[in-house]
């Protein structure tokens, strides 16, 4: 029987004996590639199983994943985040491991054609297969721009399509849409932990927004390809209508922000679309041990901070309501699992005291925090970590951030019945066992009011059905169409669009969007630190005795170090060893 590995395109070297870029990762899983194999159900489920595997790493450690993809102006790296690449690779992972999926389609779906499993279970088996090979195209066309596109397998290492010149973007990205409604007509049902059409329809909604807002704002000098305003308005109203399908299909907001996060069930959370679940000492992650042990987190920034509306509706430059990002030395009191301060035997509150029975004190931003959007002190700890002066949830070990802003909204005392569980199931590394939400409710609503103010069609009715919603958990005003003008909008978007952006960011803080939001509203130049030092600034110390911290204008700062915006960082460079292999068919990106 012939033996062949999925390896992507160029995975033939294997076959072949040649060299080429996309073998820089080791196979993953090899198969018998014969009739029998796609003629047994069994086999071919799994096979789709190992798609899902491969593609949903909910609460991975990867550069989009919650928490992780610190490259934004969001959070702060206390090793700080350089742009993903300076100079050109000899190879990536993230080249190659998009191409070894899409093989891994193509193979499904050549060899459906042939296989005798029943028509109904081969064509949800192509829609699965079509459903990711769309989102693996995606993946590289929005970090490189122009890719070859193949709709099959390549097992000629002569095909000329392995050292052909990549197809243009735009055409790719139609087979993406054309590979998306197949999917979303034959996935079929399912629960929220599998392949189901409300999955499709979600990855379609974000997939469109993000092209449609791309073509919208590209420009010739930056991305090669200047604005397309027939394109944009297709894909616009390609995410509305997907998105307005899920909205109508019984999902609920949680009554709190935060829920969706840090719950060890999201099975039948009325928010969700789409989870990847995990078990008790059978499958876990680290996304809450990162955020609650001693490691330094990557805290949020200032600017981040700045973006969160008052209770009042306005923001920081217009609001009436106090403004101070100063904290408040208190005493630190010992808490309980219960979340709750622990009493001494007499009643009292019980605070911490060093070895010698003095007093401990932690920084309080309780205040400032109560005036702001109610997601605000979610996302963010009360209490600000930073060396020092750390802080501690109930028994966990002592955290400091590099930005003095620790990330609250995945901890929860719901995997702990006792200090060790506590301990052991949020503090070690692999143990977590929250469930991770991939595609949820509150994502659709504001793709919806994105595209809608976008295409600039937007009523009243359409805020109030969408965004407002968030805005009502969040304890903010409703949006209206004519908002207030923000003198922080300085990049020549409507007042309308630019509040529906800055409900995005405070919504999605930390869940992996922010650093591709900014590419495709062509506001890559806001991760320069030269321009925008409130990015790499943190939380105002000025006024701790002794401070530890090295300060900038009495903000916390957690590196010295630089980042200099170039327009070559809209796209990532083609690794060297794929333009050596395709001979003259594949060229660099500009400026790399």
């Amino acid at each position: 029987m012939k033996k062949t590995y999925l390896l992507g395109l160029a995975g033939l070297a294997l076959l072949f004996v040649s060299c080429n870029d996309m073998l820089d990762v080791t196979p993953r899983d090899k198969f018998t590639n014969d009739p029998a194999f796609w003629n047994d159900q069994n086999r071919v489920l799994n096979y789709t199983n190992t798609m899902y595997s491969n593609n949903f790493s909910g609460y991975g450690q990867g550069i989009d994943d919650p928490y992780f993809s610190s490259l934004s102006d969001d959070q702060a790296d206390p090793d700080f985040n350089n742009w993903t690449f300076t100079s050109v690779p000899g190879s990536s992972g993230y080249w190659s491991d998009p191409y070894t999926e899409i093989r891994r389609c193509n193979y499904l779906l050549d060899n459906m054609e042939s296989s005798t499993i029943a028509d109904a279970s081969k064509i949800r088996f192509c829609a699965i297969a079509r459903l990711m090979r769309a989102r693996n195209y995606f993946l590289l066309v929005k970090r490189y721009g122009d890719v070859q596109w193949q709709d099959h397998t390549i097992t000629d290492v002569n095909d000329e399509i392995i050292k052909g010149p990549r197809n243009d973007r735009d055409y790719v990205m139609d087979k993406v849409l054309e590979d998306l409604d197949y999917a979303i007509a034959n996935i079929g049902s399912g629960d929220k932990a599998s392949w189901s059409k409300d999955l499709a329809l979600a990855m379609k909604s974000d997939i469109c927004l993000y092209e449609g807002t791309y073509c919208k704002y590209r420009t010739q000098a930056d991305n090669g390809k200047g604005p397309d305003n027939a394109r944009a308005q297709k894909y616009l109203n390609e995410c509305v209508n997907a998105s307005q399908e899920l909205m109508n299909g019984g999902y609920e907001l949680t009554k709190n922000y935060g829920e969706i996060y840090n719950s060890t069930n999201l099975k039948n959370n009325k928010e969700i679309i789409f989870y990847r679940n995990y078990e008790k000492d059978m499958l876990g992650h680290s996304t809450v041990d990162y955020t609650s042990g001693s490691t330094a987190q990557r805290g949020i920034t200032k600017d981040a901070i700045d973006a969160f509306l008052f209770l009042d509706g306005k923001p920081l430059a217009t609001t009436s309501m106090d403004k101070s990002d100063k904290p408040e030395r208190v005493p630190y009191y010992m808490i309980g699992l219960d979340g709750k301060i622990v009493k001494t035997e007499d009643g009292r509150d019980s605070i911490r005291v060093d070895s010698k029975k003095n007093p401990l004190w932690v920084y309080s931003m309780e205040q400032p925090f109560s005036v702001r959007d109610k997601r605000l002190s979610v996302i963010v700890d009360k209490f600000l970590a930073f060396k020092g002066y750390g802080h501690a949830r109930t028994w966990l070990a002592e955290m400091t951030s590099s930005t003095g802003y620790t990330i609250g909204k995945y901890y929860t005392t719901a995997m702990g019945a006792s200090p060790q569980e506590q301990l052991t199931y949020c503090n070690e590394i692999g143990k977590g066992y929250t469930d991770a939400p991939i595609y949820y409710l509150s994502r659709v609503l504001l793709n919806y009011a994105e595209a809608k103010a976008e295409l600039g069609n937007a009523t009243q009715a359409d805020l109030d059905k969408s965004v407002n919603l968030l805005q009502v958990r969040a304890g903010l005003p409703g949006m209206t169409l004519n908002p207030e003008a923000d003198p922080a909008n300085n990049v020549g978007v409507s007042s309308l669009i630019w509040e529906i952006r800055r409900a995005r960011r405070c919504e999605l803080m930390t869940d992996g969007f922010r650093y591709w939001d900014l590419v495709r509203w062509h506001m890559l130049d806001k991760l320069d630190t030269n321009k925008n030092p409130d990015i790499r600034r943190g939380a105002n110390l000025s006024d701790v005795p002794d401070c530890e911290v090295d300060l900038d204008g009495g903000y916390a700062i957690p590196y010295t170090a630089t980042r200099t915006y170039d327009k070559k960082y809209y796209f990532y460079p083609i690794p060297a060893g794929q333009i050596n292999a395709s001979q003259e068919g594949t060229t660099q990106n500009p400026g790399w």
